[in-house]
Formats: C-alpha cells, sequence, structure tokens
C-alpha cells in the first residue's frame, strides 16, 4: 500500500479531494524544547532549591520574589523540623538508673516519653520489650525506653513487674504495673498501641480497643485469677494490706 504521507502528486490530488488527510508536518525538536525551556521557566528557581542554595541566592531575587521566598523558607523549615522530630527516636533504648533524671524526668517540653522496667528473668517483661520494640519503630515522635528496674529502684517487687510509666513534661500521665495492668501474659502488640494511645503517648490509627476471643480471654482470666490467688496468699502470710504492697513497689528508690 502506497504511504499516505509520502510527498507526491498523485497523494496531493487525493488530499485535495478529501480523500486522504492532511499531510502531518514533522516535529520541530528546537521548538519542542524552546516550549519546553518555556514552561520550566515559569516554576520559579527557588523551588528547586535547598536552604544552603536559598540563601546564597538572595541577591538574585527582586522584591516579589523575596516575599515568596519567605513563605517558601518558612514552610521548609516547618517540614524539615517535622521530619527531624519524627524521626528522632524509632527505637527501644537502654538506659541505666543514673541517666533515669536526664532521659525521663527532664526530657525535652512535650516530649511523650515510655518507660518499661523489667527484670530478664519475669517472660511477660520480655514479650513487652518486643511490643515495645516494634511500636517504637511505628512511632518514631514518642521516646521508647527500657531499663533493668534493679538499676533505677531497690528491692523491687516481682509482683509489681512488669512496670510501664508514660511521662510527659517531667509528670507522670499514665502507668501499668504489674501483669494485669499491662494487659496479661497473652498480650497483643495492637492492644498494648491501644493502652498507651488511651493515654496520649501515641496516635494511633485504630478506632476501637482490640477484641479477643472468648477462650483466649478465659484462658488469661484463669491464669491471672490464680495469679492473684497465691499473691494474696503471700500478702496473707506477711500481714501486708494490697496498698501497702503497692506501696513496696515503690520503696528503696534509687533512682538519679
Amino acid at each position: 500500500m502506497q504511504d499516505p504521507n509520502e510527498d507526491t502528486e498523485w497523494n496531493d490530488v487525493l488530499r485535495n479531494f478529501g480523500i486522504l488527510p492532511p499531510k502531518e508536518e514533522p516535529k520541530d525538536e528546537i521548538e519542542e524544547m524552546v516550549l519546553r525551556l518555556q514552561k520550566e521557566a515559569m516554576v520559579k528557581p527557588y523551588e528547586r532549591m535547598s536552604l544552603t542554595q536559598l540563601e546564597e541566592a538572595e541577591d538574585e531575587f527582586d522584591e516579589e520574589d523575596m516575599k515568596a521566598l519567605e513563605v517558601y523558607r518558612q514552610r521548609r523549615m516547618q517540614e524539615w523540623k517535622a521530619l527531624q522530630k519524627r524521626q528522632k527516636f524509632g527505637e527501644l533504648r537502654e538506659i541505666s538508673g543514673n541517666q533515669y533524671v536526664r532521659e525521663v524526668t527532664n526530657a525535652e517540653s512535650d516530649l511523650w516519653v515510655v518507660i518499661h522496667l523489667y527484670r530478664t528473668s519475669i517472660p511477660m517483661c520480655l514479650l513487652l520489650n518486643q511490643h515495645l520494640s516494634l511500636l517504637a519503630r511505628k512511632f518514631p515522635e514518642t521516646k521508647f525506653l527500657k531499663a533493668i528496674v534493679d538499676s533505677c529502684i531497690e528491692h523491687y517487687h516481682d509482683t509489681c513487674l512488669p512496670t510501664i510509666f508514660v511521662y510527659k513534661n517531667g509528670q507522670i500521665k499514665g502507668k501499668f504495673i504489674g501483669i494485669s495492668e499491662c494487659g496479661g501474659i497473652n498480650l497483643k502488640l495492637e492492644e498494648l498501641e491501644w493502652k498507651l494511645a488511651e493515654v496520649e503517648a501515641i496516635r494511633t490509627d485504630s478506632k476501637e480497643n482490640p477484641k479477643r476471643d472468648l477462650k483466649e480471654n478465659f484462658q488469661q482470666d484463669i491464669a491471672e485469677v490464680s495469679s492473684s490467688i497465691r499473691n494474696t496468699s503471700i500478702y496473707d502470710d506477711s500481714n501486708s494490706s494490697s496498698s501497702e504492697d503497692e506501696t513496696k513497689c515503690y520503696s528503696g528508690r534509687n533512682i538519679q
């Protein structure tokens, strides 16, 4: 078949009668490049610059550019600060008792701090450390810490572990003391996330408290009741009330 774009007299006759479509004009690559450069020139150069480049190029902008530049600079600074804050932590970090005040009580203003006091001999503590490590990566704007309890508080009872304190501006905003308050031996990651969100230490996307199936709840309740009975027996033998025992959790504090 003859090429309809071929430059022949016969094709010209067919085009005049509308039998063939008009001949395609060859694209002008130079014209296309000029149009592209003109389009790019409409974008203010500062929108492609870093903060350092913006400072170096200030003398090249007119008054209108300088006003727009200042607005743009402020927006970039806010974005940068927000990014730095979000990426500041992101891990569950170990501290010792002599770092407690600096890292927790005297942490920077408006920063949420979650500290887990634990012993490696308690399985629930190890489970919490696993969950907290994952939550630290998910919520890097919150500081997540852990500390072996003996380095912070002397003679702290095993019955009070695990212990989680939530701080903000030097004040305790939430606390979970013992297996039951921390969520039970079958605690799931999303349940711990919900607990921390309830005291506002993190912002979760979950809309409601995660549900556990009836069988798991029943097994956990049995375990916790058994533990409670054993603990009550111990307290009775030592003639200590439950309130006195909670006080013992905090006795002998050695936080510096």
